[in-house]
């Protein structure tokens, strides 16, 4: 065996030999039980209250409120009602839009962006103390066909709050997934 050969195989030696330390540190975020033998994940996302948002009633982030939480209360449970809750998940929103590209000749915007900023806090029912906060965003854009097709326009809008609301549930749904899986 020449120098060059003794190099790699000391080298493959090592690699294996971090893998396997590492190995029995890697614990599926998704499995049926816990590395320490504790609750599965899914059982304690079910623990989780999602209260409506206090929106005023009618309005568009009202709606949004409500396509939050349902995306929220599906991901985690799989349906609309969970197990007895331990936690509480509070959360608040705002809106923006803004004109990306707008028409030289008409002053009318093109393409507009629409983005939801969320500020949410988890807390534990027994003690009432706040064990986790954080923020999220979502920017989505759509196209605006023209000044005649307004029912376009609005439908263009419609679908990217229904985007936008998703992609906040989703970051929100990963979130907490971390935080009861490795308690950061």
């Amino acid at each position: 065996m020449s120098w060059f050969d003794t190099r790699i195989a000391a080298r493959l030696v090592a690699v294996a030999a971090l893998a396997a330390l590492t190995a029995g540190c890697f614990q599926p975020m998704y499995g049926e039980r816990s590395a320490s033998g504790g609750s599965a994940l899914r059982e304690k996302l079910q623990g989780v209250e999602v209260p409506p948002l206090n929106l005023p009633n009618g309005s568009r982030e009202a709606r949004l409120g409500v396509e939050i939480r349902n995306n929220l209360m599906f991901s985690m449970y799989g349906s609309a009602v969970g197990a007895p809750p331990t936690h509480r998940l509070l959360m608040r929103l705002s809106t923006s839009r803004l004109s990306i590209i707008v028409d030289p000749t008409t002053a009318r915007p093109d393409i507009e962006n629409y983005g939801i900023d969320v500020v949410y806090e988890l807390k534990d029912n027994a003690t009432d103390r706040t064990v986790l906060t954080g923020t999220t965003f979502s920017r989505v854009s759509y196209d605006i066909p023209g000044q005649a097709q307004r029912f376009a326009r609005s439908r263009g809008l419609r679908d990217a709050e229904d985007r936008a609301a998703k992609v906040i549930a989703d970051n929100i749904n990963q979130r907490l997934a971390s935080f009861f899986v490795a308690g950061t």
